[in-house]
Formats: C-alpha cells, structure tokens, sequence
C-alpha cells in the first residue's frame, strides 16, 4: 500500500500539550484509568492520544473506537480511523466524510483492508474520479490498486491523466489489473513528460513480461 501523506497540527498551549503528555506517558505506565479519563477532554489532540494510548494498552473498547469515529473533531478521527487496521474494524462510512484529510487515511485503511473491496469500491472509484483533494484521489488510486476489485480498474486508468503524482500511483496500482486496456496504458506511460512515471510504467512492463 502507498505511503501516507501526514498532516501537522498546530502546537497546543502548556495546559493541553500537559494533558496530551499525560495521555502518552499512561500508555508507559500501563494506566488505562488516565487514557479514559481523557477521552473526554475537550481538546482533539488529547483526545486523539488518548485513543492511542487505550489501542497500545490493549484496551480501546469498540464502543469507543465508534465514538470517536464519529468525533467532531477530524483529527481525531484520522486516530480512530489508523487505529481500525489493527483493531479490524471497517471504515468505509468515512470515505464520504467532509473532511478530505479524513477521506485521505480512509482511502489508506480501505486499501489494508481488501476483503472488504465490495463494500468500498464503489466510493473509492468516486473519490479517485471526482474528488476535489488530489491527495483523496492519490490515496483513492492506491487502495483501488491494493484491492485489485475489477470495479476499480477503469477509474486506476482514469489516474493516468490526472497530475503527476496520481499517474505514478496509478501505474503501480494497475500491477493486479489485466486487459489489453492495461497494456496500452502502460505503452502510453512510457511516454509520460514525468520520468518517474515512465518509470514505474518501465517496472511492471518489465515485471509482467
């Protein structure tokens, strides 16, 4: 799957980055009591580290993963979101969430979790197509190369014309595609004005044979 795209946040004030280290030093101290506590700060970032901590410390509840998937605050539902790959949780409701951050790292976690391609598919090709974000669409050509879900194969061409970072991501997401559509994609990236594009259409030209 693709590497993701980070956001920073703004730095908190004292009191808060003194709530959001105590949150983090609970997951060390094995202190569950501290991370739960703070699930209710009203602060995101704290908030969001305490989803963290109760995840490391094996004991993040479904109810509060949801509840948090649900935050009003999108920082902490990009946390949540991170959090459903190793919790096994589905996300896909949050591929149409408004925030194209949130979108982002839900294109990311559909695309680790490909056994749920019939569920994700379908909002994935929007996304990759129609989205605003060229980072959603980025991220949304990748996790439809991940799935590999036939479904997805024209909207991965489609990236073929979109910016040069999403022709790079398309070319290696159509490795699981198959189709004469495909070969001639990939003849036409060799010619792609970027040399990396042309590059990685040179790679899995060469890979498949």
């Amino acid at each position: 799957m693709a590497e993701r795209h980070l956001h920073e946040a703004p730095p908190p004030d004292s009191e808060t980055a003194d709530r959001r280290r105590a949150a983090i030093t609970a997951g060390h101290s094995a202190d569950p009591g501290t991370a739960l506590r703070l699930l209710d700060d009203p602060e995101p970032v704290v908030r969001a580290a305490a989803l963290g901590t109760l995840a490391r410390l094996a004991t993040l509840t479904d109810e509060a993963l949801d509840t948090a998937l649900a935050d009003p605050a999108s920082e902490v539902r990009r946390r949540a979101l991170e959090l459903c790959v190793e919790a096994d949780r589905s996300a896909t409701a949050l591929l149409d969430d408004p925030d194209p951050q949130v979108v982002e790292v839900a294109c990311w976690v559909a695309g680790e979790r490909p056994g749920e391609g019939d569920d994700s598919v379908h909002s994935l090709v929007r996304i990759a197509t129609t989205h605003d974000d060229p980072l959603c669409r980025e991220s949304a050509v990748a996790a439809l190369g991940a799935i590999g879900h036939p479904d997805g194969r024209a909207a991965v061409l489609a990236g073929l014309d979109d910016k040069a970072p999403i022709r790079r991501r398309a070319v290696l997401a159509l490795a699981p595609f198959e189709g004469p559509e495909v070969v001639t994609a990939l003849e036409c990236a060799l010619e792609d004005r970027d040399w990396q594009v042309r590059q990685a259409a040179e790679d899995l030209i060469r890979l498949i044979g």
